[in-house]
């Protein structure tokens, strides 16, 4: 034997892993062909079944674990969904014995269950708890609105609950977006899924106003007014996400939409104002700055933008 076995041994995982130069390569292999002891050490270095069994207890015990703490979640779940059945018992009781039949007690039962969507359910659920306590809780907070419109006898649970619905779609989908199981569908549009979802309550809560107050008016007058705020918002968020500017730019092109969405609103003032005198909601369509101003003001903004950033070398 040319080398030492101690040099050798040193050798041996450089030369497993074959990042050893050639010449140590050949140093090591010579030596195995002699060294029986060497080359029963190269075999051990690459017997895996030791590595495999570390990873699979430890994936034994990270499950045992996860399996521990949902047992305890479910229990604590549990406990709670019983201490809620209290107060639900009583009123049922107290609501039969007052000859009142099952009345108001609906309504309890409603307010219990928005609570016990927000504590409750995150305990009990296994997987997806935020997506599900979020929507439990909506559905909740929407049975509730049904269950007191029909007790106290009124029409207006289109508008409680589309406008109820247009507010948590403005808190919650954002979250939701990148929450599964929804980030699995929407993948990279997140911010467009939001837009989406937001633009569609609204719309929809402006039809259950209008329908509710019954005017032909409204319509005219809502929309003169909100759906150009609506084409505000979505030309802002299509600048600011799509287009491979710099930030110079991008600002001057939302100075300008702003100064577009005056000029439409000014355009459909008219509609507007004629239906004042029917909703009682005053409107107002001058401006104290005339709306091209902004619009002349964004572009020249954005100009600049797009000339400082060509001379330094391109968009960003």
């Amino acid at each position: 034997m040319k080398y030492n076995c101690d040099l050798i041994s040193d050798l041996l995982p450089l030369y497993k892993d074959d990042i050893c130069s050639e010449a140590s390569k050949k140093i090591v292999e010579e030596h195995l062909a002699e060294c029986a002891d060497c080359k029963k050490m190269l075999n051990s270095l690459n017997d895996f079944t030791i590595d495999e069994k570390i990873v699979k207890e430890k994936d034994e015990v990270i499950n045992s674990q996860a399996r521990f703490f949902k047992r305890k979640s479910a229990l604590a779940g549990s406990i709670i969904a019983m201490i809620f059945a209290i107060p639900i018992l009583v009123c049922l009781i107290v609501n039969l014995a007052t000859g009142a039949g099952l009345t108001w007690f609906f309504i309890v039962l409603a307010g219990i269950l928005v609570a016990a969507s927000l504590i409750v359910v995150p305990l009990m659920v296994p997987e997806n708890k935020m997506f599900t306590t979020m929507a439990s809780f909506t559905g909740s907070v929407l049975l509730l609105l049904g269950v007191i419109c029909i007790y106290s006898g009124g029409n207006w649970f289109l508008v409680a609950a589309s406008s109820t619905l247009f507010g948590l779609t403005m808190l919650f989908a954002p979250f939701i977006a990148y929450r599964r199981p929804v980030n699995a569908y929407v993948k990279n549009h997140k911010g467009l899924a939001i837009m989406c979802a937001c633009t569609a309550a609204f719309v929809l809560m402006m039809f259950s106003i209008g329908m509710f107050v019954g005017m032909k008016e409204f319509f005219p007058m809502a929309f003169a007014v909100s759906m150009p705020l609506v084409g505000l918002c979505w030309a802002i968020f299509a600048i600011i996400r799509y287009l491979r500017f710099n930030a110079c730019v991008k600002t001057g092109l939302c100075v300008a939409s702003a100064g577009v969405m005056s000029c439409l609103i000014s355009v459909l003032g008219p509609a507007a104002e004629a239906s004042v005198s029917r909703t009682g909601v005053t409107y107002s369509s001058g401006v104290s700055v005339p709306p091209l101003t902004f619009v002349v003001i964004g572009l020249v903004i954005a100009g600049i933008g797009f000339l400082v950033g060509k001379n330094k070398g391109g968009k960003k």
